[in-house]
């Protein structure tokens, strides 16, 4: 792997990859590459901690291994299971030819899931952690600790060098401080208006500049609104993107009235927003 050496390296790796860090992120992800320390990313959705850790991987020019958590989700889902179609089609073939039956826990057998992938390298990504349940948690915690698994069948699987590995939490729920201990932690804010510009300036280069703006400008005055769900960098994308592909040079009351639903998900936050005047959103 070729690693940056510096903070300020990785930072222009990450631009070249179209990802606008700041320097507190960038120090935060430089640490987790060169201790292969897990990271802990928290933040509002939609900050962009899922697509920090994707930016990480193609700037380190590794394969990221993500691994979604949900409710449920447990050893055979996260580590490995066996292909129990292909074992029962080894036996019937072996029982149609009278042939002897070879090892059925051997690796043709065997289906990776994302943390034994993980140790063979690259960066493991492990979103939505607050999803997942407390047994599942406490099982990654031992796994955060040794980076080895064991399949009973096979023996124990060890990393050679650990991943890289960035964990991610929107806080439905609070992880365990046994958890956080093990990892560094980095919250993740709403960019500022100024940076908000870059990033649509650089994800969208067709964009017009005043229609960047006006799009950077309108949604932190919707972030600083109580809104059930503030839209994230997702959703000005989506916004600045579908005001484009409209025709439309700028934001004005008409345009964002058309278009609110691409921007906000909630229809409290709808009314919310409408009740309050559009005027006070575009600056009309």
């Amino acid at each position: 792997m070729n690693e940056p050496v510096s903070v300020e390296e990785l930072l222009a790796r990450l631009r070249n990859v179209e990802y606008l860090a700041d320097t507190g992120l960038a120090t935060a992800l430089h640490l987790a590459v060169r201790l292969r320390h897990p990271l802990l990313l928290e933040g509002e959705a939609g900050v962009g901690k899922t697509e920090a850790a994707k930016a990480l991987a193609r700037a380190l020019d590794q394969p990221m291994i993500r691994l979604q958590c949900y409710e449920g989700l447990d050893v055979h889902d996260a580590v490995y299971e066996w292909n129990y179609g292909r074992q029962l089609l080894a036996i019937r073939r072996s029982e149609a030819g009278g042939g002897a039956l070879g090892d059925l826990y051997s690796e043709e057998f065997l289906i990776r899931r994302p943390l034994l992938r993980s140790l063979e390298g690259g960066v493991l990504l492990i979103d939505e952690l607050d999803r997942a349940d407390d047994e599942f948690e406490a099982f990654l915690l031992e796994f955060l600790g040794e980076f080895s698994v064991t399949i009973p069948e096979r023996g124990a699987f060890r990393a050679v060098a650990p991943p890289v590995v960035v964990l991610t939490s929107n806080r439905t729920r609070e992880l365990h401080d046994a958890l956080k201990r093990r990892c560094y932690y980095h919250w993740i804010e709403h960019p500022t208006p100024e940076r908000e510009l870059e990033i649509l300036r650089a994800r969208l280069p067709h964009l017009g500049a005043e229609l960047a703006r006006d799009v950077a400008t309108a949604v932190a005055r919707l972030r600083a609104m109580e809104l059930r769900k503030p839209p994230g960098i997702a959703e000005s994308l989506d916004w600045a993107q579908a005001l484009g592909s409209l025709g439309l040079g700028r934001l004005d009351v008409g345009a964002a009235e058309r278009t609110l639903g691409v921007v906000l998900k909630y229809r409290e936050d709808t009314a919310l927003v409408l009740g309050r005047g559009l005027a006070a959103v575009v600056g009309a």
